[in-house]
């Protein structure tokens, strides 16, 4: 074997096992494994994961907060300050941001990003050519799934069709839509009509932003039904995605209730965005504000794929984040009061199980034998403590490969007489 993992957690319930992998493969799990490897990572008792999928995230956008910082926290305002950068972008520096990002993804135990960078005259190419160099560029240490995402629409703007179609062609593998970024109800529709049509021409899976207001009575923002409806009747169940969905939350519920079922029916998974749909949801609410969420409870209990992810990192959009799914994941923890430890579980699902499944790498993925290694060994000892320490994480192997060792050595200091150096910190092999 290549390597064995000795003495690692990946059930609360039954002892330690070792993990053997050979050639990117899990090829055995078991209480002992008597052969040996080229390398064997004492794991010390240490909890594991799948590693973590950001099934949602904007590099091309990343790290604008300080350049012309937001001042409303609107959504509406967040789309023209980032217009007014995007215009501005430089290759190096798309590049330099996203480096920075995907750095933090990897240290953190991500190993898939669905990354989602605009396509539009604005910009032009410019998100998608970045990352596709970076997708060669970091194949060994995280897999990028790249959408054409056209953030100023498809019907109001000139020319989006053309650039998606170019995106695709030169390598993008996912089409995506903003159909609430037209000026009417009728155009939304056609925009989501058009993504279905380029999509099913080359076979490809569908992730768009929808619905993301704080209410629905503007037809633009409710279209989620007619998404899941024409999902089955173009027989694309299973390969839509949709990001945000939040004002299907100010639905009441016999209202949501056939939404949901629609959603279920047509294996339509949701991605929700809670560190950038709390902060800009609600913002007009002087009295009992809205959270800004997807109702995650009632779609969960209804059957529906829920996963989650980081959406933006430090932009007019979301000026925080560190590219951390355990971080996000207790944030929707407690937003949507998922404290129990079945519900912690149910969260730790939907940024690894959950996340696989909505960008469709279910096939290969997981801690069983035969999926692809990658695996995030976190710096707890038991699983069902993973959102409450929000650990480091110690190891992170991808396709069977060491690609992060992290090391942290922390002292209360009562007189301990020992020099005072800093921890070791975390570096991608």
């Amino acid at each position: 074997m290549d390597i064995i993992i000795r003495r690692v957690r990946i059930d609360d319930e039954r002892p330690l096992v070792d993990i053997g992998i050979e050639a990117g493969l899990i090829v055995e799990i078991a209480e002992a494994i008597p052969e040996t490897a080229d390398e064997e990572i004492d794991a010390g008792g240490r909890a594991a994961l799948p590693g973590f999928v950001e099934p949602h995230l904007h590099l091309d956008k990343a790290f604008l907060h300080r350049r012309l910082p937001a001042r409303t926290g609107t959504l509406e305002e967040a789309i023209r300050v980032t217009g007014i950068l995007k215009a501005k972008q430089e290759r190096e520096d798309v590049l330099e941001r996203s480096r920075r990002v995907l750095d933090m993804a990897i240290r953190n135990g991500t190993t898939l990003i669905r990354a989602h960078p605009d396509v539009d005259p604005i910009q032009g190419l410019l998100g998608v050519e970045t990352a596709l160099q970076l997708r060669e560029e970091y194949r060994d240490l995280i897999d990028l799934q790249i959408v054409a995402f056209p953030q100023e629409g498809i019907l109001k703007t000139e020319g989006v069709v053309a650039l998606m179609e170019a995106a695709l062609d030169s390598g993008a593998d996912v089409v995506g839509g903003c159909p609430y970024n037209e000026l009417t109800p009728e155009d939304t529709r056609s925009h989501i009509d058009r993504v279905f049509d380029i999509a099913m021409k080359r076979g490809l899976p569908i992730d768009m932003h929808v619905d993301f207001a704080d209410d629905t009575r503007d037809a633009r923002f409710a279209t989620a039904r007619y998404i899941a409806e024409k999902t089955i009747a173009t027989g694309y169940q299973g390969r839509v995605a949709l990001g945000h969905v939040t004002s299907m939350g100010a639905l009441e519920p016999e209202e949501a209730k056939p939404v949901i079922e629609a959603l279920r029916e047509a294996d339509i998974s949701i991605v929700t965005l809670p560190a950038t749909d709390v902060y800009l949801g609600g913002r007009k609410d002087e009295s009992k504000p809205r959270r800004g969420l997807t109702p995650v409870r009632a779609l969960h209990t209804a059957g529906v794929n829920v996963a989650y992810s980081s959406n933006n990192i430090r932009n007019a959009f979301t000026p925080f984040g560190k590219a951390d799914p355990l971080q996000i994941g207790n944030l929707l923890a407690h937003l949507i009061q998922f404290g129990t430890p079945e519900h912690q579980a149910e969260i730790l699902k939907m940024g690894t199980v959950n996340a696989a499944r909505a960008v469709g790498i279910s096939e290969a993925y997981g801690l069983v034998v035969g999926k692809r290694a990658d695996i995030v060994i976190l710096d707890t000892l038991t699983v069902a403590d993973a959102l409450l320490d929000l650990p480091p994480r110690s190891w992170v192997l991808k396709n069977g490969r060491v690609t992060v060792v992290t090391t942290v050595d922390s002292r209360i200091c009562r007189g301990c007489g020992q020099v005072h150096d800093r921890p070791i910190e975390a570096q991608p092999v």
